[in-house]
């Protein structure tokens, strides 16, 4: 079986793809991740085929009208129309990337295409005349009346509501139609239309910790999540090693690309937020969500392993992405979860609920006090360090992956068969 993985975006975006991709060369088919080129050197170091795409819309990390949407979490009358400005910015570098996916796509023959909702590689495959199946990282892409669509910020609204709110997330992708429309009719030349829709939707989540509608059909699979194997072999540099045998276990604090317009005002509040809860921590600066200076209880540190990292930190403090958020549950550590945008505020709230994270601190709110306060509370309450640790063995367990690998060869055995 010859399987096309797509993806794009950041860090969050692309992570997860990169473990099946392995797992499936590592159960003897071949894959091909195609992937924002900047992600080759972690591809190569799990040798995974690799297949670099434009870095399109990660162009703008560093956009000040992006910044400011991702700060403002799109809210309000001015939140919405910094969207709209976004997604003008956007569209041109989206062309760029369907135009390297169209290419990859027809140079390396494929049996199945497995992508994330952020490209729609789908509609390669009615050239290819082969299946596609959606890799979906968060909860927000099936509808359901079960639960409101936990990707948009949205005020409680009635249960009979509930199946109308997914009309965001289909109003936010058909922004990007026109763009779609002409990668259709002039780089593929089809007709203008949706494309062939997926035969499969893996959630590559838990439903230990999120809901699920038992009502979807058997064409919906929540996996559990996709993990890296461990990081076995990696070695920290003398200097991380030296902090973390200097004293009591670090709070781990990293924002990954969630900047907003001032990630020094992030990086002082962080620094005051330890120095207020007496710990020491470890800050991550890598993708640009923070800045911060070193100091004898503050770590500064570019990006390390989460599966390496976590499981020595008394408790780890992120934006809520569902890659970081994964992680820390599996390492069994308490949390502290500052969300932006998206999906993380939802993961933020069910960290709550799950009991493995005090109350979220939205990052528009975030305060030195508010923080060092969520921080204290994780290191200090040991009813939420045992929930954590008890989660975490059951999150372990479910091996998403494999999961995952067996449906996608289930898919392919059945119509091979037809």
């Amino acid at each position: 079986m010859r399987v096309l993985v797509v993806t794009h975006g950041t860090r969050g975006d692309v992570q997860p793809l990169l473990p099946l991709a392995q797992a499936l060369v590592l159960a003897g088919h071949e894959a091909l991740l195609a992937a924002p080129r900047s992600f080759a050197d972690q591809a190569r170091s799990y040798d995974v085929p690799f297949a670099p795409l434009d870095d399109g819309p990660n162009r703008l990390l560093d956009d000040p009208v992006l910044k400011e949407a991702i700060e403002g979490g799109y809210r309000g009358v001015r939140g919405k129309i910094t969207a709209l400005s976004a997604i003008k910015r956007i569209k041109p570098l989206m062309a760029d990337v369907l135009r390297d996916v169209g290419a990859v796509a027809r140079s390396w023959t494929a049996d199945l295409v497995v992508h994330t909702p952020s490209v729609p590689p789908h509609h390669a495959t009615e050239v290819l005349g082969v299946p596609s199946v959606l890799a979906a990282l968060q909860p927000g892409w099936v509808p359901t009346a079960e639960f409101p669509c936990p990707m948009v910020a949205l005020p409680r609204v009635p249960r009979f509501l509930n199946r109308a709110t997914y009309l965001t997330v289909s109003a936010t992708l058909r922004a990007y139609s026109g763009v779609v429309d002409d990668w259709r009719t002039g780089d593929l030349g089809l007709p203008r239309g949706r494309g062939p829709q997926p035969v499969r939707v893996l959630q590559a989540f838990s439903r230990l910790v999120t809901p699920v509608d038992p009502g979807w059909p058997e064409s919906v699979l929540t996996t559990g999540f996709w993990y890296l194997p461990r990081t076995a072999n990696w070695t920290p540099d003398a200097s991380l090693s030296a902090f973390l045998d200097a004293g009591p276990a670090p709070v781990y604090i990293g924002f990954g690309s969630m900047a907003g317009r001032d990630a020094g005002r992030t990086g002082e509040i962080v620094a005051e937020a330890v120095r207020a809860a007496g710990v020491r921590a470890v800050v991550a600066t890598g993708w640009g969500g923070l800045s911060a200076h070193e100091s004898a209880d503050l770590h500064v540190i570019d990006q390390a392993p989460h599966d390496w990292l976590f499981p020595r930190t008394s408790a780890v403090a992120h934006h809520g992405g569902g890659g970081t958020t994964a992680a820390a549950l599996a390492a069994g550590t308490p949390q502290v979860v500052c969300p932006f945008v998206a999906d993380q505020p939802h993961w933020a709230q069910r960290m709550h609920a799950v009991g493995v994270a005090p109350p979220p601190v939205p990052h528009r709110v975030l305060t030195v006090a508010a923080l060092a306060d969520a921080i204290s509370q994780a290191v200090g309450d040991a009813a939420l360090r045992r929930r954590a640790g008890e989660l975490g063995e059951r999150i372990r367990s479910e091996n998403g992956v494999t999961t995952a690998v067996r449906e996608l060869e289930s898919v392919h055995s059945a119509r091979s068969s037809s």
